[in-house]
């Protein structure tokens, strides 16, 4: 199966805004999502609709057994993940954090 490549990366920005938007249960443990690094197999197709034009498209690892190596590129690149105000995106833990030392008012100091 292949995808457009446009749709490819949707989908990661996609998923990341839903990780953000999912309540953790402890709000004391949030991430901040740095460069997402991509890397991609894609095939340069002509579109058949818009003369002239060519469309990339992600090849899945079991389409790639039906295409020519030569027709098939590898791309990498990084994108910098902001929200639209400049800021980090933050994406909350399900996991509880460290439960630190606990109370500490019956210690006895020597």
């Amino acid at each position: 199966m292949d995808v457009p490549l446009a749709d490819a990366v949707a989908a990661v920005r996609d998923e990341l805004l839903e990780a953000a938007a999912r309540p953790g249960d402890d709000p004391r443990l949030v991430f901040a999502v740095g460069p997402v690094e991509m890397e991609f197999e894609v095939e340069l197709r002509a579109d058949a609709k818009a003369k002239g034009e060519f469309k990339l498209r992600v090849v899945g690892a079991e389409a790639q057994a039906g295409v020519s190596r030569g027709r098939t590129h590898r791309i990498a690149f990084t994108l910098a993940s902001k929200r639209p105000d400049g800021g980090d995106l933050l994406v909350r833990s399900a996991a509880p954090g460290p439960e630190g030392p606990g109370d500490s008012s019956e210690r006895i100091d020597d």
